[in-house]
C-alpha cells in the first residue's frame, strides 16, 4: 500500500489538543493562519505521499555506498532531496533574514513527521541540516551566517554533527578531536568522528561539518570543547564551494536500517574550520543543535510508526483467515492500541513544539520550562512508541510481517535507532530528572496541575474515566515530589519508568482534549487510551520507587558477565 501523510490528524491536533491558537496569535507567528497552516500541512503531505514515499524501499535495497572515496545515493534520492529543497521545508522556521519562512517549529515538527514516515533515510539529511541552521543562528558570527545560513536553508549544501569518536559516545568530555589555531582566525582539525549521519552528500553541492574539538589550552571535560565550520569544500572568494579541505569519509556502517542514510567515519587531518560561537563554548552551541534534533527524532517514531500502522491496518482488511483479521479481537486490539499510542505521541511532540514556540515568541520562561520539560519526553516516548507499534506491524502481518518483500520489516529495522542516536532514551530519561528537576520540579508540577484542572472541568463526559486521569495526575505529582527529594543514583534508577508514566499521563490528557472536542472516533480512541494503556503508569511508578540499591547488589556475574 501507499503511505498517506496524516494531514487531517495533525491538522485537528494542532487546531484542538495543543495551544497552536495561542501561538499564531502572536506578533513572531502572525502568517500562520489557518489558511497558511492548511496549505502548508497539504502541500507537505501531498510531497511526502506521492514524491518521498517512493523512495523508501529502493533507499532499503540500494543502500548508499562508496565508491573510490565517492558517494553514491540511493536511486531517486537526488529527485526527492531536490523536492525538499525547491519546496522550501528546509527552512520552514529559519530565519527570514537569510531565506526562511520564520514559521513555528510546531509546523516544521508537523512537516518532519509526515516526511519521516514517508522516507526516513532520505529525510535525515534535512532534519541535520535544520539543527546546524539553528545553532548558526544563535551562536555564529555574523560573517559565518551570511555565509553558510542561505545555502543550508536553501538546500545547496547539507550540515552534519561531528561528536562521537571511538572513544567518546554519551561521554562527549572524553573526544579527543584537535584544533590548533591557524593565526589567522582559522583552526586545524585533526580527529575522526563515527557514525556521522549523511556525513557526506551527493545531492548538494557541499557537506558543511559541525565539528566538536579540543583547543590547546581546552580543560579536560566538556568545559574544555569547542565547535566548529569544517566543510568539504573551502568556500571561494564567491561563497561557492571551492578546493577540497583535508578530511575524508573513510567508510559507510552496515546498518540494521535506515540503509539509504550515509553514516560515516569521518577523519580530518588538519582540515581547515572556523569557531561557531566562544572559545569553549562548544557544548552550548551544540545543545541548541541537540535539542532541535531531539524534538525531531521523536518526530521521526511517529511518522515511522504511523506508515507501519497503515501498512499493519490495510493487511489486517485484506488478509483472510476465519474471515478478514482485522474482525478477530485481538487483531482490532493491536491496532486500536497503536492507533491510540500514536495519537498521545504525535500530540506530545506537538505540545512540545508549541510550548518552544510561545517562548521564542513571548520570552515568557514559563513556556520555556515546558518546552524544555516535554523535550526529552517527546523524544524518548515518540521513538519509544514508533518501536512498539512497528513492531505490532510485523505481528499483524503474521509470518509474512518477518518476509521482507511485505515491507513491514523495514520500519522495524529503521525506527530501531531512534531511541539510539541524539542521545539514548535512557540519557533522555536522566535529564528529565536531573537538569529539567532543577526547579525543584516546579514545571513538571504546572503541567500536571493543568491536567487535574482539565479532568476536573470536563468530569460530566465520563465520571469515572476523567476521574482516573485525575488521580494518574495526582499520584505521579506525589512520585514527583518524592522524587526531587531522592538521591541521583535514586533519580536515574528511577528515571525511565518516571518518564514513562509522565508519558502516559500526559497521552491521557490530550485524548481527553480530543474526546471534548471531536467526534464519536476520537471518543472511542480516548477509551482506549484511558481504560487500556493509562492503568500501566502504576506499574512504571512501582518501578520508579524501586531505587537503586538491588540494581547495585546484584553481581556482574548474575547479569551475564564470564568468571
Amino acid at each position: 500500500m501507499a503511505y498517506r501523510a496524516p494531514v487531517d490528524q495533525i491538522r485537528f491536533i494542532l487546531a484542538n489538543v495543543v495551544p497552536f491558537d495561542a501561538v499564531a496569535a502572536t506578533e513572531t507567528y502572525a502568517e500562520a493562519t489557518p489558511d497558511m497552516v492548511d496549505a502548508i500541512l497539504t502541500e507537505a503531505g501531498r510531497m511526502s505521499s506521492e514524491v518521498l514515499a517512493p523512495l523508501n524501499i529502493a533507499g532499503d535495497q540500494t543502500p548508499a555506498r562508496l565508491e573510490n572515496g565517492v558517494l553514491r545515493s540511493s536511486p531517486g534520492y537526488d529527485k526527492g532531496f531536490q523536492a525538499i529543497a525547491e519546496g522550501g521545508w528546509i527552512g520552514l522556521s529559519a530565519d527570514p533574514e537569510y531565506g526562511g519562512a520564520g514559521l513555528p517549529q510546531a509546523l516544521n515538527m508537523a512537516v518532519s513527521e509526515m516526511m519521516a514516515g514517508a522516507c526516513l533515510a532520505l529525510q535525515l539529511n534535512p532534519l541535520l541540516t535544520q539543527g546546524q541552521i539553528e545553532a548558526l543562528e544563535h551562536h555564529a558570527s555574523d560573517e559565518m551566517k551570511a555565509l553558510y545560513l542561505p545555502k543550508l536553508i536553501g538546500g545547496e549544501w547539507n550540515g552534519t554533527m561531528n561528536l562521537t569518536e571511538p572513544g567518546a559516545g554519551s561521554d562527549v568530555g572524553a573526544l579527543k578531536t584537535k584544533a590548533e589555531p591557524n593565526g589567522d582566525g582559522s583552526f586545524s582539525i585533526t580527529g575522526q568522528k563515527i557514525f556521522i549521519t549523511w556525513g557526506d552528500s551527493d545531492v548538494t553541492a557541499n557537506t558543511c561539518h559541525a565539528v566538536l574539538a579540543r583547543l590547546p589550552d581546552g580543560v579536560k571535560g566538556t568545559k574544555g570543547i569547542s565547535l566548529f565550520m569544517v566543510p568539504k569544500y573551502l568556500p571561494d572568494e564567491d561563497g561557492n564551494p571551492g578546493q577540497a579541505n583535508s578530511l575524508k569519509v573513510v567508510s559507510l556502517e552496515h546498518k540494521m536500517g535506515i540503509h539509504g542514510s550515509p553514516t560515516c567515519v569521518m577523519s580530518y587531518d588538519g582540515a581547515k574550520g572556523w569557531l561557531i560561537g566562544k572559545e569553549n563554548g562548544g557544548m552550548a552551541a551544540m545543545f541548541t543543535m541537540m535539542n532541535n534534533a531531539r524534538l525531531a527524532v521523536g518526530m521521526q517514531g511517529v511518522g515511522v510508526g504511523e506508515a507501519a500502522l497503515q501498512k499493519a491496518a490495510e493487511y489486517a482488511a485484506e488478509r483472510e483467515q476465519f474471515g478478514p483479521i482485522i474482525r478477530h479481537a485481538d487483531v482490532r486490539r493491536m491496532l486500536a492500541t497503536a492507533r491510540a499510542e500514536i495519537f498521545a505521541a504525535r500530540a506530545i511532540g506537538l505540545a512540545c513544539a508549541t510550548a518552544l514556540d510561545m517562548a521564542a515568541a513571548t520570552g515568557e520562561a514559563d513556556w520555556a520550562a515546558r518546552g524544555a520539560l516535554l523535550t526529552p519526553i517527546a523524544k524518548a516516548y515518540g521513538t519509544d512508541v514508533g518501536c512498539r507499534v512497528a513492531d505490532t506491524a510485523v505481528q499483524v502481518h503474521g509470518g509474512m510481517g518477518y518476509i521482507e518483500e511485505t515491507g513491514a520489516a523495514q520500519y522495524l529495522r529503521d525506527v530501531r535507532i531512534t531511541p539510539i542516536y541524539e542521545g539514548t532514551n535512557g540519557i533522555q530519561a536522566m535529564d528529565l530528572v536531573g537538569r529539567k528537576m532543577m526547579d525543584g520540579g516546579a514545571a513538571a508540577q504546572a503541567m500536571l496541575d493543568e491536567i487535574m484542572d482539565a479532568a476536573r472541568a470536563n468530569s460530566q463526559l465520563w465520571p469515572a474515566r476523567v476521574e482516573t486521569i485525575w488521580k494518574a495526575a495526582q499520584t505521579l505529582s506525589e512520585a514527583t515530589s518524592r522524587l526531587v527529594e531522592a538521591n541521583m543514583d535514586d533519580r536515574n534508577a528511577a528515571a525511565v519508568p518516571y518518564l514513562s508514566a509522565f508519558a502516559r499521563v500526559l497521552g491521557a490528557y490530550f485524548h481527553l482534549k480530543a474526546a471534548v472536542a471531536g467526534g464519536e472516533d476520537e471518543k472511542l480512541l480516548a477509551r482506549i487510551y484511558i481504560d487500556r494503556i493509562l492503568p500501566r503508569y502504576r506499574s512504571d511508578l512501582i518501578e520508579a520507587e524501586a531505587g537503586v540499591a538491588d540494581l547495585n547488589a546484584i553481581s556482574d556475574r548474575a547479569l551475564g558477565l564470564a568468571g
